[in-house]
């Protein structure tokens, strides 16, 4: 079947090799380039995954930015980096595209060491308008006069550090672009040709000349007067501008609403912005669709944000055979199996309901399932207020996501001792999205913390015990941990066992080497005893379930009865491993000689891959773990034959 996207030409994409070549081309050029950008990034995305919605919506907004701002000097900065894509195609990485998110290939996301054109790496929402104002304070300490744009999505103005940058930019005077990507939050009015107009009048430096002298005017008038003088002048913007208030408040000049998709209103408010001599921030409500010109990804309930591979003429995606259910989908079947019986437990996300598996809570019990938006750290708090009054919540986030709830984490929750449930998704490493989403830091954040209990499952069957053990636990918080992707095929339980606080178990016994596995790398801990058995070392495989409380008792064994000792997690340094070692060198247990050798993800960032190859550079699979025993016993490791 002939491909109609693929087979038409793409003649001025073709001559861009930088936004300077897109500066020299004429204005009404620029929607069929987008047009011919739109089509190249759908080929490409479809070949690699990732995330097209976003990407889709902004295309004319990119070749606006690019067209009238002089990048890369003029920074621009993509919030959270899902819809830099068409940024990506015109700033150079055009050939690269087919390589996204592949090992050694472009990052889904903004990234410094990329691209002089990524002035701020991104993958978590809601930091462009920070780092754009420290760039824009940066650059008037240094007397330069380059602009900030900054790009941040409606979603990401759910965050609270949005706010808070834009207090702090109205305070301080830098003069600050911030673009207000509307393409899902309606808050706009109807946006055409009398909205284009004013906007077009409300950027111009005529009317924000008369506008400051309007003000310099009222100031020198009696208080009473100043005050109604002012009133009428926000009245009368209000009358204009729509729903602009909120950020007049904070500080910033409004323009807007405009349409994103319009360049004869894109570029004049744009070039009137650039051309301004005034000092204000300045926020322009662009509104957007997401999905827009791809019919497919229109028509879809998430407009595609985030897809794998799929063919261009039907928008098909194709799925891969499961062996087994993911651990995500298992959390959900064991936490709605959970509220089946407990009428008192409720589900807590911060925008990721389908991410985490609690779009199917949603639809069983939909009044106690909140979906708190981007803002991990009040999902914290509101959970521990709703465990303060006698119910029992889950709050699930993804590790990487988790982080920017720690203080509430320590101060709301665990110093009160309120029993909070942390389910915390993608643990470990995470294949294509790289480091920003890799879950590698919270055994080490979350273990150094009094009274919480902390656990990780080694199989899917094992992951439903432990929504069962944090259901039942109303004396303290707790969390526990599981990867991206498919479990290991084992069955499963109707419902979840609670499992005896801070023990674990044995699965395999021997007498020199002990393998203590936290989490999902024991099926690799199996394999390698049964590789170190052929080489005639008898080996002893744990599965360590709690990192707290540790089973004390069994680690002493471990240590007691073996001549080397390897803690296996897929966390970072500062773990599991750590808090063995600590426990055994308190106790003496070092004293008498064991070799440890703890097994952690690298003291490195690592970069999108496959996630096997991501642990095989990390040394956590059963060959590593093998060496490692044969390493500490003095033995060179060689081929079995048999």
């Amino acid at each position: 079947m002939t491909n109609s996207l693929s087979d038409r030409k793409t003649r001025l994409l073709d001559a861009i090799a930088d936004p300077a070549d897109l500066r020299t081309l004429a204005p009404e050029d620029l929607p069929q380039l987008s047009e011919e950008v739109r089509r190249d990034m759908i080929q490409a995305v479809s070949m690699t995954g990732g995330h097209l919605g976003a990407g889709l919506g902004v295309v004319e907004l990119t070749v606006a930015l690019h067209y009238v701002f002089d990048t890369p000097r003029d920074r621009l900065i993509w919030d959270v980096g899902h819809q830099a894509y068409p940024h990506k195609i015109l700033t150079g990485r055009r050939e690269r595209m087919r390589t996204l998110r592949q090992g050694g290939g472009l990052s889904g996301f903004t990234k410094r060491s990329e691209s002089e054109y990524d002035p701020f790496g991104a993958g978590h929402s809601s930091t462009s308008i920070s780092a754009g104002l420290g760039m824009a304070v940066a650059r008037d300490l240094a007397g330069k006069r380059n602009n900030v744009v900054a790009v941040i999505g409606d979603g990401a103005m759910s965050a609270g550090m949005a706010y808070e940058a834009m207090n702090n930019a109205g305070a301080l005077g830098s003069r600050l672009i911030v673009i207000l990507n509307d393409n899902d939050m309606s808050i706009a009015p109807p946006v055409g040709a009398m909205s284009a107009y004013l906007s077009r009048l409300l950027s111009s430096g005529t009317y924000r000349h008369l506008r400051h002298l309007a003000k310099d005017l009222a100031a020198m008038l009696p208080p009473p007067l100043e005050r109604a003088a002012k009133r009428a002048e926000e009245y009368a913007r209000g009358m204009v501008s729509g729903g602009g208030t909120l950020f007049e408040e904070l500080g910033f000049y409004y323009v807007g609403p405009i349409d994103g998709h319009n360049f004869d209103h894109l570029l004049p408010v744009l070039k009137n912005l650039r051309d301004s001599k005034d000092s204000n921030a300045v926020l322009v409500h662009v509104v957007t669709k997401k999905g827009r010109g791809y019919p497919p990804a229109e028509a879809a309930a998430d407009k595609y944000h985030g897809v794998g591979r799929f063919d261009v003429v039907t928008g098909a995606l194709a799925k891969p055979k499961a062996n087994a259910p993911s651990y995500t989908s298992v959390f959900s079947k064991a936490l709605v199996a959970e509220a089946e019986r407990d009428d008192r437990i409720v589900a807590i996300t911060a925008a990721m309901p389908a991410g985490t598996g609690l779009d199917r809570f949603a639809e069983l019990h939909p009044s106690r399932c909140f979906d708190v938006g981007i803002a991990e750290q009040h999902a914290v708090t509101f959970a521990a207020g709703m465990a303060a009054e006698g119910f029992r919540p889950f709050c699930a986030l993804y590790s990487t996501f988790l982080q920017r709830g720690y203080d509430q984490l320590i101060h709301d929750v665990a110093l009160q001792k309120l029993p909070v449930r942390f389910a915390i998704d993608r643990a470990g490493l995470v294949g294509a999205d790289g480091a920003t989403h890799a879950g590698a830091f919270d055994l080490a954040f979350l273990g150094c913390i009094p009274d919480l209990v902390l656990m990780a499952p080694s199989d899917e069957a094992e992951l439903m015990h432990m929504v069962a053990t944090a259901a039942s636990l109303d004396d303290r918080p707790s969390a526990f941990r599981y990867p991206r992707g498919e479990g290991v095929g084992i069955d499963l339980p109707d419902r979840g066992e609670v499992l005896p606080i801070g023990k674990g178990r044995i699965l395999r016994e021997g007498n020199r080497v002990a393998l203590l596995s936290l989490g999902t790398r024991l099926g690799e801990c199996l394999k390698a005893a049964e590789d170190l058995a052929s080489r005639g070392l008898s080996t002893t495989v744990a599965d360590a379930r709690f990192m707290k409380p540790l089973d004390e008792e069994m680690v002493l064994r471990l240590a007691r009865d073996h001549e080397v000792l390897i803690t296996v997690e897929e966390g970072s340094i500062g773990g599991f491993g750590s808090h063995v070692l600590q426990f055994l060198a308190l106790s003496g247990a070092l004293d008498r000689g064991v070799k440890v050798r703890p097994l952690t993800l690298p003291d490195q960032f690592l970069d999108h891959d496959q996630p096997a190859i991501q642990y095989e550079k990390s040394g956590l699979t059963a060959q590593a773990i093998t060496a490692t025993a044969m390493a500490a016993l003095g033995q060179a490791l060689t081929a079995v034959h048999g």
